[in-house]
Parts: structure tokens; C-alpha cells; sequence
């Protein structure tokens, strides 16, 4: 304290020079902080229509690439493992190629468990046949014995006892035949229930190989030999094999529905790979969907707006050289009906 006067109050003197060297301090640590606000060229080039588009009324929308028959998620009716795969991502495919097979030996057992059980019972038909013919055979024999019998009008030449072993006969071959019949009644069910159990097997030992429902290109391949696929996945399980009609592509663009009214259908559109405005093509209109529904397809601009519902549009997408592909977003610009420009039409929403 020797260093300080000595009439140095440290209260009225001090405090407030401590508070100014943090506010010099804090002042030089903020002005080190700022970033650096020089102008920069943007990293890519944004969204813009061009050509008879440039300066004229139009609709702008982001959309994503998707098969002309929409994405299809190939799933399997059977249970079990995956035994043989026989496409990749990439494979153009046939309607009713076969994509994968699922474990088919407990199908295949059932199968042959089947199959003799129809051997058994077409031979159990065979059996009743025969005994059938032989009971009639005998049922004929003693009936003719019989008649014979009651056709002698002497009583002394055919005795009583004769006459009742031939009624005795015929009755026991009609009984036969009777027995017979109901064990060929009963061979013909067992018949056609195990053609019925040959055939169901059969039927899954079908459905045990998954076929391409459609021709068209597999998208996306998440299965491998040797997993084991269950019937019973949720909803938001991914899906086995997804594929689609890739020739042509189409674009599923969202509309605000603000803007939706504006939108001239029918024309075609410009579209462009998002990122990559300077490649612009010309996509021709397919369909309207009949329906608003919420947005779903996010762009990452700060300025978007999420809680609102959209027209999709459908477009179908030139032959081109890779350019677009599956999921991507792209950038589109629809002619408009009203004849008001972007900016038109923005200050009147505005009001």
C-alpha cells in the first residue's frame, strides 16, 4: 500500500478504473471476434429460369426425381431365409424375374409328404374298386342262386336250409359292396384333400421365389443372402428391394398451395439439379395430383416455410446422360396463367 497516495480511496478512485480497463478489454475482444464480412461469389449458383421464362410470369417449385411408376418396395409373402439373391442395384429387370428366394425345404417336405398321401390314397381307391367289382361280382352270383331257388315249385327238390344260405350270400356280398362303396367314398376325400395339401404347397413353394411385378430398374438392394425376412416388419422398416420404371425419369414438384392457383397446367417446365442452375432442361407436363397435401420435400433455405400443404405436379424428364437420377432435388420454373410476375405477385400477398 506504500505505492498508493496516501489519501487514495480505492472505492471512489479505484472501482471506476477497474471498470474501464474491462470495458477497453471487452471492447478489443468483441472487434477481434467479428467475422469477416467481405463479399464472397456464392459457392453455387442459385435457382433462375431463363430464356422466355426470364422475365415473364412464373410459378417456381422444388421437386425430386422419382421412376415414372414411382418407387416400388418389393417385399415377400413368406417368411424365412434368404437363400438365393439374384440382383443388385443397377439390374434392369423383366416383369417376373426372379429377385430373390426364400428357404423352401420345410415347403418342399410338405410337398412330398403330400405327394404320398395321394399315392396312398389313390391305392386305397384302387383297393375299393376292386373289392366294389368283387362284391358285386358275388352279390350276382347268390342273387341268380337265389332266384333259381325260388323259381322250383317243387318244395322236395330244394330244401329250406339252401334256400336261406342263398339269401345269407347275397346279403353278405351286398354288404361287401356296401363296405366297399363307403371305403372309396372315404379313399376319393382323403384323394382330394392331399391334392388340395399338394397344390397349397405348391402354391407357396411359388410364392417362395419374390418376381419383379414390373419391368423396370432395381433402385436399392437391403437384403443378403443368409438374413432372415419376417412378414410382420413395421411401416417404418426399410424395404427389401425397391425398383421403378426408370426410362422415362418423372419429377414430383410441390407447389405452395398459395401459388397453386397461378400454376398454368399443361405447360412445360424448366428444371435444373439443385446446385447446378446452368444445366437446364425442359420437362413436359404429365398430371396434376388430385390432391393437396402437406409439404414434405425440404430445400434448407432459411426463408422456407414448412407448415404449409402443396400441388404436386408431375413431369416427365428428357431422355438424358445421368444427369438426374433417383431422389434428386431439383429446381423447377412453370409458365403461370395470370401474367403477373414473381415479384407482382409477391407484393400482392404481401397486401
Amino acid at each position: 500500500m506504500a505505492l498508493l497516495p496516501e489519501n487514495f480511496s480505492f472505492a471512489r478512485k479505484g472501482l471506476p478504473l477497474v471498470a474501464i480497463a474491462g470495458l477497453v478489454i471487452a471492447a478489443l475482444f468483441i472487434w477481434s471476434g467479428l467475422p469477416d464480412r467481405q463479399l464472397e461469389e456464392p459457392e453455387r449458383d442459385p435457382p433462375r429460369a431463363t430464356g422466355a421464362l426470364a422475365n415473364s410470369a412464373r410459378v417456381a417449385g422444388a421437386g425430386v426425381v422419382e421412376p415414372s411408376s414411382e418407387t416400388i418396395s418389393v417385399g415377400t409373402a413368406l417368411a424365412g431365409l434368404v437363400t438365393d439373391l439374384r440382383v443388385q442395384p443397377g439390374d434392369f429387370v423383366t416383369r417376373g424375374q426372379p429377385l430373390f428366394v426364400v428357404d423352401t425345404r420345410a415347403i418342399r417336405s410338405r410337398v412330398e409328404e403330400s405327394g404320398a398321401a395321394v399315392g396312398e390314397a389313390r391305392a386305397a381307391i384302387q383297393e375299393a374298386q376292386a373289392a366294389i367289382a368283387e362284391a358285386r361280382s358275388a352279390e350276382s352270383t347268390a342273387g341268380r342262386q337265389l332266384a333259381l331257388y325260388r323259381e322250383v315249385d317243387d318244395p322236395a327238390a330244394v330244401s329250406r336250409a339252401e334256400v336261406i344260405r342263398a339269401e345269407g350270400e347275397a346279403s353278405a356280398a351286398r354288404q361287401r359292396r356296401e363296405l366297399a362303396q363307403a371305403r372309396l367314398s372315404a379313399a376319393q376325400a382323403r384323394l382330394r384333400s392331399a391334392e388340395a395339401q399338394v397344390g397349397s404347397a405348391r402354391t407357396e413353394l411359388g410364392r417362395a421365389t419374390v418376381r419383379a411385378p414390373i419391368s423396370g430398374e432395381i433402385l436399392a438392394v437391403n437384403i443378403r443372402p443368409g438374413e432372415y425376412l419376417s412378414t410382420s416388419a413395421g411401416g417404418n422398416s426399410q424395404s427389401f428391394i425397391e425398383m421403378g420404371e426408370t426410362r422415362p425419369l418423372h419429377i414430383r414438384i410441390d407447389v405452395d398451395e398459395e401459388q397453386a392457383p397461378r400454376v398454368a397446367l399443361g405447360e412445360p417446365a424448366i428444371v435444373s439439379p439443385r446446385g447446378a442452375a446452368e444445366r437446364q432442361v425442359k420437362a413436359s407436363f404429365v398430371r396434376a395430383e388430385p390432391q393437396i397435401v402437406p409439404k414434405r420435400s425440404l430445400t434448407n433455405s432459411a426463408a422456407e416455410r414448412v407448415d404449409v400443404r402443396v400441388l404436386q405436379l408431375i413431369y416427365q424428364l428428357p431422355d438424358s446422360d445421368g444427369t438426374f437420377r433417383v431422389g434428386q432435388q431439383v429446381d423447377a420454373f412453370i409458365p403461370a396463367k395470370d401474367g403477373k410476375t414473381p415479384q407482382a405477385s409477391r407484393a400482392e400477398a404481401a397486401r
